[in-house]
């Protein structure tokens, strides 16, 4: 049964399902507008979650046929994936940062053999084992989710208020899950009165109960070292400033108090930088010390896919360390190694 829920001022939410994946669902929002609905987010491109999506909206009063525009907070497959359907079945326009609206240019003009070859080798840099880099290296099949994303056509421009009519929706650039993540905030008075300054659909950059996943913000093509966590750090601050009477993310639940969760998160990943450093009194490639850090389960019992993403979490948390300071490569060592400072 589709799940659906008003949230009250012309906002509603449909639980669109992810296949296989722990999340269980994307929430997609449903926003009245003077041309119709806007959609903040699609969720997953697969049959039966387009399915949901069909029946929520209808569900909610209206029909895919019907939405004005989508706006995306991030390129993710959880969240791009079905704009391509939304914008065949009604001509709505598809709205994304540049920096994320790049990567979909890039991943759509990129063939999967680069993409497996950039993924082995950097697997490989990092001190993965031959038996994890090796399925990378003979992978020809188009067995990653978002290989063809939607190309947005619209972008959006943080601080500028979006093309909704009749409403004030203002993008938040928050970069650090990905880089061009926003936050839209709604900048209307709640509906139940609740004090704040309006609503913040955050997209996965702040969740009630689920840390995002910070990476790397990966290009085959680019050879800049960027600092995600830093990113995502700073991005969390300011949406703390900023106060939103109520939060509604795209996973689990709305809350309110933001500035709760945000110096909650802040200081979960403080945490865990001092924790590496622990663990970097001695050398360590990434590989060595993602196995060392604690994760939801033992790292025996973490999927394939999910070690991948592990080893981006770890390098992202090594990259922040470097930056401060804190930590070093050490010279000579192949693959490379840190070690505190």
């Amino acid at each position: 049964m589709t799940e659906t829920y008003d949230h009250g001022g012309g906002v509603r939410s449909v639980r669109v399902p992810i296949p296989d994946n722990p999340l269980g669902h994307t929430l997609v929002y449903v926003v009245d507008t003077d041309r119709g609905p806007v959609l903040v987010d699609t969720g997953w491109d697969d049959p039966a979650s387009w399915d949901t999506l069909a029946e929520g909206l209808r569900a909610c009063g209206t029909s895919p046929g019907e939405v004005h525009g989508v706006v995306i907070t991030h390129h993710h497959p959880d969240h791009h994936g079905l704009s391509g359907r939304v914008r065949e079945a009604s001509g709505a326009w598809i709205a994304m940062h540049e920096a994320d609206l790049s990567i979909v240019r890039r991943t759509r003009a990129t063939r999967p053999e680069r993409w497996f070859t950039y993924m082995a080798d950097k697997l490989a840099a990092a001190g993965a084992p031959e038996e994890h880099v090796s399925p990378l290296r003979t992978a020809r099949r188009r067995t990653l989710p978002g290989l063809s994303p939607a190309l947005p056509d619209r972008e959006i421009v943080p601080g500028e208020l979006l093309d909704l009519p009749g409403r004030r929706l203002r993008g938040i650039w928050t970069p650090g899950h990905t880089p061009g993540h926003v936050c839209l905030h709604l900048e209307e008075e709640h509906p139940g009165r609740l004090p704040g300054r309006g609503r913040l659909f955050s997209g996965d950059h702040l969740l009630p109960g689920i840390t995002p996943h910070i990476g790397l913000y990966e290009d085959p093509d680019d050879t800049t070292v960027t600092d995600p966590l830093g990113d995502y750090l700073d991005s969390l601050e300011r949406i703390g400033r900023l106060t939103p009477a109520e939060i509604l993310p795209a996973h689990q639940h709305a809350f309110t108090d933001a500035p709760a969760r945000v110096r909650e998160l802040l200081d979960h990943h403080e945490d865990r930088l001092t924790g590496l450093l622990a663990l970097l009194a001695e050398p360590l490639t990434p590989w060595q010390l993602a196995e060392r850090m604690e994760w939801n389960r033992p790292w025996a019992d973490i999927p394939y896919g999910s070690r991948n993403i592990a080893i981006a979490e770890a390098e992202s948390h090594l990259r922040r360390l470097v930056k401060l300071g804190r930590a070093e490569a050490v010279t000579g060592s192949e693959p490379v190694a840190y070690v505190a400072v």
